[in-house]
């Protein structure tokens, strides 16, 4: 495996980090040509104490590179999920560091962790968390609402004919199909021109159609708008629309797969839960 090279100074850049106020991203890849859109540097994440701790991650390091889509996958318990929380700030690392482009999470304050992910980071999560009360339109900019900033209007022309709603911006979420309503939740994700969306599962709630309008809609946002995407996913069709698989067992990456096919995908993981 790859890895881009380690800042030259980790310990100084990461004291430098802390007190620095993360500026907020307007193009989703400034600091692309110098630092992967997101970095796990040897992290380590154990839960429980003592003799109940249950390593979930075990000193994994990995690079996601900005433009590219990634998939996560692995057996249940293999600690996908973990990798993607801890790489989204959602979860803290036991040990080992995660860097979101050039801004190491380490000592970040609550405060300047909640701006990182509401400015530098989308999420598309496998329920669609839409606010019922609201038209599509208000549930796409309600993260640029709290955080007091507008939208730019033609990117938000490109984002909504990229992803086809045009003509469901007045619906509430009731009026739309399931599919409808994870378009609505990428469109919001994509809104703030993230450095990277994460989506936990975001077709595990869809029927085959609506499974490929979404998978298509995220590979159209890494095609057409440049944007880079990392979803955890068991399902090797939606695999299949990533640039790269990552595998994951008891922990560890353990391999990884460029220009995916579900079946080449499907075979790997059957190799990984025989192991």
């Amino acid at each position: 495996m790859t890895h881009a090279s380690t800042p030259s100074d980790t310990s100084s850049v990461e004291n430098t980090q802390e007190n620095q106020t993360v500026a907020p991203s307007t193009t989703g890849s400034e600091s692309a040509s110098l630092y992967p859109a997101a970095r796990a540097m040897n992290v380590t994440k154990s839960y429980g104490s003592a003799e109940t701790s249950v390593r979930a991650l075990d000193d994994v390091s990995v690079d996601f590179h900005s433009g590219q889509f990634t998939a996560i996958m692995g057996p249940s318990g293999s600690g996908k999920s973990t990798l993607m929380h801890c790489l989204a700030g959602l979860d803290t690392v036991t040990s080992g560091s995660v860097w979101i482009g050039d801004t190491s999470l380490s000592g970040l304050s609550d405060k300047k962790m909640t701006q990182l992910r509401r400015e530098r980071i989308g999420f598309v999560f496998q329920s669609f968390n839409l606010v019922p009360t609201l038209t599509a339109k208000e549930n796409i900019t309600l993260p640029l609402d709290i955080a007091g900033r507008k939208p730019d209007p033609e990117w938000f022309d490109q984002v909504i004919s990229t992803l086809g709603l045009g003509d469901r911006l007045s619906h509430r979420p009731s009026e739309l199909s399931g599919g409808q309503q994870q378009r609505v939740a990428c469109a919001r994700a994509l809104l703030s021109r993230p450095a990277i969306v994460f989506g936990d599962e975001p077709t595990g709630n869809l029927d085959s159609h609506s499974s490929g309008e979404v998978l298509g809609i995220l590979r159209n946002s890494v095609d057409q708008l440049r944007q880079t995407v990392v979803i955890v996913t068991h399902d090797p069709r939606a695999a299949s629309y990533a640039d790269r698989v990552v595998f994951l067992a008891d922990g560890r990456i353990v391999d990884e797969m460029t220009n995916p096919t579900a079946d080449s995908v499907l075979d790997h993981m059957k190799s990984l839960e025989t192991l």
